[in-house]
């Protein structure tokens, strides 16, 4: 699982240069629910007028949450790269 947050950097003058993204990699190992459970993407955007707590909510009741909230990680990995 990959936990991400973009953080948007801007230049001397206030303008977009570019992003940087922060990633917090849990990592599993192979067991084959996880191999069930497929790929699934969702980002949440602030300014976007979504509602944060339904966006929580909403991933916490998907299965895939209930299969992986049971798991420990076997590796953790946080780096940064520039988008």
């Amino acid at each position: 699982m990959d936990l991400t947050r973009q953080f948007e950097i801007s230049d001397s003058d206030g303008d977009h240069d570019h992003y940087v993204q922060v990633h917090c990699e849990l990592r599993y190992g192979r067991a084959p629910a996880l191999e069930a459970l497929g790929s699934f993407d969702s980002w949440f955007f602030h300014d976007a007028g979504d509602d944060l707590e339904e966006w929580v909510e909403g991933l916490t009741e998907r299965a895939a949450w209930a299969t992986i909230h049971r798991l420990k990680p076997t590796e953790i990995r946080v780096y940064q790269e520039q988008v």
